[in-house]
């Protein structure tokens, strides 16, 4: 796993889920417009 320094204000954990020909992920409303990163943490290539 390689390691990644990331500087922000909140972080939240969630499942990826199927949606169409991709996937998504939850977030809060009040991030909407946000700037925001995705890390995969585990090593599921599903």
């Amino acid at each position: 796993m390689d390691r990644h320094g990331i500087e922000g204000h909140e972080v939240i954990e969630g499942e990826v889920k199927a949606t169409g020909n991709g996937a998504h992920v939850l977030v809060p409303k009040r991030w909407r417009g946000a700037d925001v990163k995705i890390v995969r943490t585990s090593d599921h290539d599903g």
